[in-house]
This record gives structure tokens, sequence and C-alpha cells, in this order.
């Protein structure tokens, strides 16, 4: 898909709302499908949901309790989600995905800290007759489906952000690349999409794989840049996550530049929403995480009842150890300060309230924030 730049907030409405009406649908079969059984489960299922790390905000503040609502919606609240955080720790979370086996879990929703090294426990699962839908990060190993978002066009759109931004700067200017994790295959994909974007038409000085998302890690990577280009040779910087931005932000105030450059984003964070209204960060990507819990809880639902997945999947994709996975892939939007109000205030994720705190009421009034 080819998402814009810039959505008003009924495209929003529209991509959630599309994944939700998914079960409407027919889909063409594809990879191995679940068979129904005579003795198929009722509502009264139990549901693993394994996130991969506690430093992101989404995965506390929004994933888990929408997938465990909608996982209770369609089980006339009778379904049971077991939950635990592998706070960034593959190692923790080959033993979490243990402990679901050993307690027999029906289905499990699984978001990878590595999604290579997490092959064999997924192996495991399914041995064990665990169905796994992976959730967000195409996990390898035998999945049986997968959510997430357009992982190219969030590059993409962070990509043609930054290129807005930067205007006529982008010639002869130059840019520091922060991407994210190597073990995150999203990480790829969004570098994938911002390449496409940004090759050609401006000079990247420099390029990191971030260690595990964080903000820390960023800062330093950014402090590298800084010495190596020049605090003021930097023109932008493409940031794949709000976590890393902010320790970006951080580093190249501390480093004395009081003109900040573009820095784009991901996940629209709290934190980040107010760097932009403030004018410290200029873009995010705003997720409607919504769609991609529904479109989790429905096909693990589906999975744990036998049913198969033809209604709700209407794509598949290929990981590199499992081909024509039935997956839903949910839109995204670019969050600037002009659709604040209009995307992250408007789906709720956000009150005015919790933006415009008295440190950033003079610039969300600039902004008609009230």
């Amino acid at each position: 898909m080819n998402a814009p730049l810039r959505r008003v907030a009924g495209v929003v409405a529209t991509a959630v709302t599309a994944v939700s009406l998914a079960a409407c649908g027919s889909a063409k079969e594809s990879g191995d499908k679940p068979k129904a059984t005579d003795g198929a489960k009722g509502d009264a299922i139990t549901v693993g949901l394994l996130l991969p790390e506690n430093q992101t905000a989404r995965y506390e503040k929004f994933d888990k309790p929408l997938i465990e609502k909608k996982i209770s919606e369609l089980t006339n609240g009778k379904g049971k989600v077991v939950y635990a955080n592998a706070k960034q720790d593959a190692t923790l979370q080959t033993q979490q995905v243990d402990t679901v086996i050993t307690n027999k879990v029906d289905v499990l929703i699984l978001d990878a800290v590595d999604a290579k090294a997490i092959a064999g426990a997924v192996k495991k699962a399914k041995e064990a007759g665990i169905p796994v839908v992976a959730f967000d990060r195409l996990a390898e190993g035998p999945i049986d489906a997968y959510t997430s978002f357009d992982n190219e066009e969030v590059g993409r759109v962070q990509g043609k952000a930054l290129l807005t931004a930067l205007g006529a700067k982008a010639e002869g200017g130059q840019i520091v690349m922060m991407n994210g994790s190597i073990t995150d295959p999203n990480a790829a994909l969004f570098k994938k999409g911002s390449h496409a974007e940004l090759d050609g038409k401006v000079k990247i000085g420099k390029e990191y794989d971030t260690k595990e998302w964080k903000p820390e890690n960023a800062n330093a990577n950014m402090e590298a840049a800084i010495a190596a280009l020049g605090k003021d040779k930097i023109v932008g910087v493409y940031s794949a996550n709000d976590g890393m931005a902010g320790g970006i932000i951080t580093a190249l105030k501390a480093a004395g530049v009081t003109k900040l450059p573009p820095v784009t984003g991901q996940d629209a964070e709290l934190a980040a929403v107010q760097r932009i209204v403030a004018g410290e960060q200029y873009a995010s990507v705003y997720k409607p995480y919504a769609g991609e819990a529904d479109a989790a809880a429905e096909m693990a639902v589906a999975l744990a009842k036998g049913e198969q997945l033809d209604a709700i999947a209407k794509e598949t994709v290929d990981s590199a150890s499992k081909k024509g996975v039935p997956t839903v892939l949910v839109p995204v939007v670019s969050l600037t300060k002009d659709n604040i109000a209009e995307t992250v205030v408007k789906d709720g994720i956000y009150t005015v309230q919790e933006i415009c705190t008295p440190k950033y009421q003079a610039a969300c009034d600039r902004l008609g924030l009230s």
C-alpha cells in the first residue's frame, strides 16, 4: 500500500475498521491451515501472550490491554490470557515459551525479542499442539499466523516526512540514520523503506543499527556521529522509533545544538507527541494499535478453536523458515504537529490534558490543542 504522508482521522478509523471487518470476507487458502475437529473447543480457552520489552510504552499501555479486551469479547468473557514480558531478554522469552507449553495454553500470541533465536521455541510449541500467532514481528519457526503493520511503508512514511521537513536543505546536507536492532526483522523493513525514499535525495553521513532499540545506545551513536561529522553539518536525523529519538535529541542538546534538525520517530509515544508539540521532534508514525490487537486476538481465538483463518487473514507473507503465513497488515499514519488532534486525540490514545501539561501548554495553545 502507498500511504500518503498525512491522512485525516477518517483514514485511521477506516484502517482499524477494516481489520475487524476482515472476519466477514473471504480469502485464498494458503499455508498450513488448522483443521476443525469434532471436539473443537468452546469459549473457555487460554491464550498465552508474550511481549518483548517494556521500555517502549506501547506494549504495556496499549497492546496488552487491547488484546485482553478483544479476547474477552470474542469468548463471551470466558477466555483467559496468561501474560509475560521478556524485558528485551531473548533467553528469558524462550523460558517463557517453555512455561506456557507446560501450562498447556490453547494458543500463543508471540512478539519475539529475537526473531531468529525464538525459532526453536516456536517449534516446541507446535510439537505440543499449540498454534502460534506472530505479533508485530515475524518470528521464525512454524508459526500459524502473523499480524503487523506494513513495515516497509512505515520506513517510507518516515523517509518522506524527513524529506518534507528538510526541503531545500536535503541537497548538500548530511543526515544521520539511526536504525533499529538487527535482531528485529521489522527494523530491516523500516530501513529498506526509508532508504527507498532517502537514497539519492540526501547524503547519509553516518548510519547505525542500534542495539536493542535502547535510547541510551542511540544517544551514544548520535554522540559519535556529531563527533565525526560536526554538529553544524547534520541537517536531519532518521530515527526508527520514538525512544531512540529521545536519546538522539538529548545528544544534540548536550552538544550545544540550539536549533534542532528535524528528527523522525515511530510509535506515537506520549513523550514524542509532546516533543512534536514543542518543536523538538518533527514527526512520528501513528500505528492504530487496536487494529493489530484485534487481528491477533481474532486469529488466536480461531486457531484455539480449530477454525480456519481464511475469513480473517487476507494476505500471506513468507518468513525465512515458513512460506505462505496467513497475515493481516494494518496501515499507518504519519504524525506531525498538524494532525495530532485528528489522530491520537480523536482515537482516544491520549487526551489533550495528558499531552498539554503545564510545560507544553503554551506550545499546545499555539497549535490550537485545547
